[in-house]
């Protein structure tokens, strides 16, 4: 498009009948650019919106959100280096879980499936290519039942779940009919049966977990529940389960219940599920359930859907020996008497159990000699840590009925003041601090929607934070429109994740040195407060930047807050990555020392010769 074409210049040197031609020009992009690449009529409603609205473009006139950029290299003054694409068979990389890679690492306890990011020196060093016919996702609740096929071209699984409802592949799009393996009937209904036992609907439920997630249809219909789910599945032979999820707009990641903790804090889930996901949860002295309840709030609940339950009834149909399934279930039952589960339903193949509030209602069982509980003083230290087969105690120092403190529903719980804060759990961070972020953040938020008109629109469904903090930015965006994945560093001065749960936010431990844990172009918007100049001298600010660049769309948006030295090295570096950039001023004036870097990544694709398309 001529937008590469013309030399905007510097506002300085302008005429007064540039700039009106800037201006104009600029309307002109905006508008168009509403009528996105999607190949299905994605971007109508927005432009219509904005035509009603009148576009302002006088914030950032050569910055586009939302047009069908180019695909050239755009070059910035300073820029030293311009990265060159990555070969075609990357273009689905997962350089912390890739097929080879993993192969090389022992099969027991799925270690092989767990995170083995690649050595430094066989890092890329190149930018993840879309693939041919990358098209925009649909909006949602759209995406929660289609997904362009370009986007995800892989067909095994409708023909290994035909039966179960998983995916059907209709022409150039897969449809995602809402079934499961255990509910071919469809998730609502499936749901329906679990509100009529755990009170899914007056938001006492907020946060869940879904263990072995498939293509997440469980998450999917628990969002207009108000519920939001964290799914996880390992990259196995189920290609692309993980990535359907997140192409539909569903929070999920990469992983898998083996030999290291979840990247979840104490205490973070309302519920958590487990439908015929396949985890031997008896297994190794019930280290998977007691992981869960470490993960579990008191008081939350846990779904079991599937083998063993009620084997008496379903093992011929399940077509495995009687005396397996009844040594599974028995297990499963002493390991949750153990942990003060209190089973509350078991109804066909579902069982839901309820963990106890505190620990005055377990004595009696756990005063037995085979509770043994953990002995670290942190359970929420858990990045690369061994999972044990320990019992996580529960908090000590409060005579709540609920142990660490009792929730409000949601969506009160959002600006409520979290029990971790309230009982000074977190070092520094008193009540006080806690509100006065609120209101920094609320101002933050507001700034950036008066840069990007349509960030709550729906153009962004995924969203990440990369440095949540106490998830003031994610609070000021909720909306049924988007979720957030709130991200807590492991370098970060205070461990706030815990307390974003609180909020009734989902979240997850990670190393920006190192690569996420989800699959290229799963983002639609990312926000990096901070973020490089916490990793000042810990790793090199190209490889995170490509990171950046690898998980997020094309025509994605990322919004730099940070120090202006900082910003002006990271402007320099992506100047050669096929991004446009804009800085700006903080939205306290030119002398506040933190700047905001605004980038949108350009549309561009492979071609079968290797080159480079933006058609």
């Amino acid at each position: 498009m001529m937008a590469n074409k013309i030399n905007l210049g510097d506002s300085r040197t302008r005429s007064p009948v540039s700039i009106f031609i800037v201006a104009g020009l600029c309307c002109f992009f905006y508008l168009l650019g509403a009528w996105q690449r999607s190949g299905f009529g994605k971007g109508d409603s927005i432009a219509v919106e904005m035509t009603k609205s009148g576009a302002d473009c006088n914030i950032l006139p050569n910055l586009n959100f939302e047009t069908h950029h180019n695909g050239e290299a755009v070059s910035i003054s300073g820029s030293k280096k311009v990265f060159k694409p990555c070969l075609p068979r990357y273009t689905d990389y997962t350089p912390c879980q890739d097929q080879r890679h993993a192969m090389t690492f022992p099969r027991e306890n799925m270690i092989y499936r767990e995170r083995h990011c690649v050595p430094q020196e066989k890092k890329l060093n190149c930018l993840i290519p879309a693939p041919k016919g990358y098209v925009t996702p649909f909006l949602w609740p759209k995406s929660r039942d289609y997904v362009p096929f370009a986007n995800a071209p892989y067909k095994s699984l409708t023909v290994e779940k035909a039966i179960q409802n998983w995916i059907q592949y209709e022409g150039n799009v897969f449809r995602f009919p809402g079934g499961g393996t255990q509910f071919p009937q469809g998730a609502d209904a499936y749901i329906d049966q679990l509100a009529s036992v755990i009170p899914i609907e007056n938001g006492t439920v907020r946060t869940a977990l879904d263990t072995g997630c498939g293509v997440a249809s469980w998450g999917a219909y628990l969002w207009k529940r108000n519920v939001i789910a964290m799914s996880f599945a390992p990259r196995d032979s189920h290609e692309a389960q993980v990535q359907f999820a997140l192409e539909r707009g569903v929070p999920a990641v990469i992983g898998v219940l083996g030999t290291i903790k979840m990247p979840y804090p104490s205490r973070a889930f309302d519920m958590a599920h487990c439908s015929r996901c396949l985890i031997p949860w008896g297994a190794n002295d019930g280290m998977y359930m007691k992981e869960v309840d470490r993960v579990l709030r008191p008081g939350g609940y846990w779904v079991l859907s599937g083998p063993p339950i009620n084997w008496k009834n379903y093992y011929k149909a399940w077509q495995r020996p009687k005396e397996e399934l009844e040594e599974e279930q028995r297990k499963i039952e002493e390991i949750a008497r153990l942990l003060c589960w209190q089973k509350i339903s078991e109804k066909g193949e579902i069982a839901i159990w309820q963990k106890s509030k505190n620990a005055d209602s377990c004595h009696g069982t756990q005063d037995d000699s085979q509770a043994n509980f953990c002995k670290a003083t942190d359970a929420d230290d858990v990045w690369y840590k061994k999972m044990e087969a320990c019992i996580t105690p529960y908090s000590k120092g409060n005579n709540d009925e609920f142990s660490g403190g009792e929730l409000k529903v949601f969506p009160e719980r959002l600006y409520a003041v979290p029990p971790r804060i309230a009982s000074g759990s977190v070092p520094g961070i008193s009540t006080e601090k806690y509100l006065e972020d609120n209101e920094k953040w609320k101002k933050h938020v507001n700034a950036y929607k008066k840069v990007n008109k349509i960030i709550d629109s729906g153009r962004y469904r995924n969203i990440m934070d990369m440095n949540a903090g106490l998830g003031g930015f994610a609070a000021n965006l909720e909306s049924t429109k988007l979720w957030v994945m709130n991200v807590v560093p492991t370098i970060a001065k205070k461990n706030t994740l815990g307390v974003i749960y609180e909020r009734g936010l989902i979240g997850i431990y990670h190393d920006w040195c190192e690569a996420f844990s989800t699959y290229p172009r799963t983002y639609d918007l990312i926000h990096a407060y901070g973020v490089f100049s916490l990793y000042k001298g810990k790793c090199d600010f190209e490889d995170i930047l490509l990171e950046m660049d690898r998980i997020l769309r094309p025509e994605g948006a990322v919004i730099f807050r940070d120090e202006v030295d900082v910003l002006v090295k990271v402007k320099r570096i992506v100047g050669g990555m096929r991004w446009n950039t804009k800085l700006i001023d903080h939205e306290d004036g030119p002398l506040v020392p933190e700047k905001i870097l605004v980038a949108v990544k350009q549309y561009w694709v492979i071609t079968e010769d290797n080159s480079t398309s933006s058609q």
